[in-house]
């Protein structure tokens, strides 16, 4: 590798992301053997050749669900590399991803995190998640541990499990208006929202996950209104992310998420894998995430959604032919 993938972290620009994405490109198409057959299968019968590819737009993007059945890495695996694994009831096979570098994932978490909500020190973090030792190779629990680590709160933690105890947690720190973030599974916070709790602005509140089987499911909407009402509070947060991926796009409101300068999201048409749909027009979801240097970087998701033009989407479903995954059942 002759470049330094930190440096990523620090891409400002349209221009810049297109350079480290064909950088990217023809580094993983070199070293990572499952995306180069896949590459050189797309391009079998395409007029366009991959040296001439000049956008990321023009990228192959590899389809998820590889992740599954092929080690998807542009690095040597050993027994003791980490890894992690995606969760479900329904899939015969997880998908798993390799991790040659926890580090450079410890940077997009940061970076991503605080680029959306500031100095991750300062708040008190409060998962309704399952413990580390229930899911030992969640890329979100990981994440969670290492934003508690970061917190100058030695009271952040895990609570899914504890909800008299972070009741009363919260209450106290609701009085010196402490800054709270809270994130969790979706049933768990509906369990959480029942002890009447009426939280305050210095709060966030953020979902990750489908009720599991726990609860009937809702649509997300009337979901987040129930949690608005029960804690008194004007939006409910959320993250996608997934097991496949690095880094993270963060919603603030109205389901509309946004990515950290490294991240993209493009809208393929349904039956053209190539073809890059307009914004504004509903189709499947590929991410482009550039901290995935060491595995693959241009993913074609199951996801259905929609680009606006100020570069945020939004999720509309999946498509009929996808497993249900990852943090959507990560516990159940």
């Amino acid at each position: 590798m002759n470049f330094n993938p930190y440096h990523i972290f620090q891409i400002r620009s349209e221009k810049a992301f297109n350079q480290w994405a064909l950088t990217v490109f023809h580094y993983q198409y070199q070293q990572n053997k499952v995306y180069q057959s896949f590459v050189n299968h797309i391009f079998r019968n395409h007029p366009l050749r991959f040296q001439e590819i000049s956008h990321y737009a023009q990228i192959p993007f590899l389809p998820i669900d590889f992740f599954k059945t092929q080690h998807v890495v542009s690095f040597n695996i050993y027994k003791n590399t980490p890894y992690f694994i995606s969760s479900g009831t329904t899939q015969p096979t997880l998908s798993k991803h390799y991790i040659s570098d926890e580090n450079l994932y410890k940077h997009a978490i940061l970076n991503g995190f605080e680029k959306f909500y500031g100095s991750a020190k300062d708040y008190l973090f409060i998962f309704l998640l399952p413990a580390e030792q229930e899911r030992p190779h969640s890329s979100l629990i990981f994440m969670a541990k290492y934003l508690q680590s970061i917190s100058k709160h030695k009271e952040s933690g895990f609570y899914m499990n504890h909800l008299n105890d972070c009741k009363q947690l919260i209450q106290k720190h609701l009085q010196q208006n402490t800054k709270i973030f809270i994130l969790g599974l979706s049933y768990a916070l509906l369990d959480f929202s029942e002890l009447k709790i009426q939280l305050n602005k210095n709060t966030i509140v953020m979902e990750t996950g489908g009720m599991k089987g726990k609860r009937e499911e809702l649509p997300k909407n009337i979901f987040h209104t129930i949690l608005k009402k029960k804690l008194g509070i004007s939006n409910i947060h959320s993250e996608y992310g997934m097991t496949e991926l690095l880094s993270q796009a963060y919603s603030k409101q109205n389901g509309l998420f946004y990515c950290p300068s490294w991240m993209k999201v493009l809208v393929r048409e349904m039956d053209d894998p190539l073809a890059i749909y307009s914004n504004n027009k509903q189709g499947m979801i590929n991410i482009i995430d550039l901290a995935n240097v060491h595995t693959c970087s241009f993913i074609a998701s199951s996801d259905i959604g929609k680009l606006h033009s100020d570069s945020g989407f939004e999720v509309i479903g999946r498509s009929d032919f996808s497993d249900i995954r990852g943090c959507n059942l990560m516990y159940q």
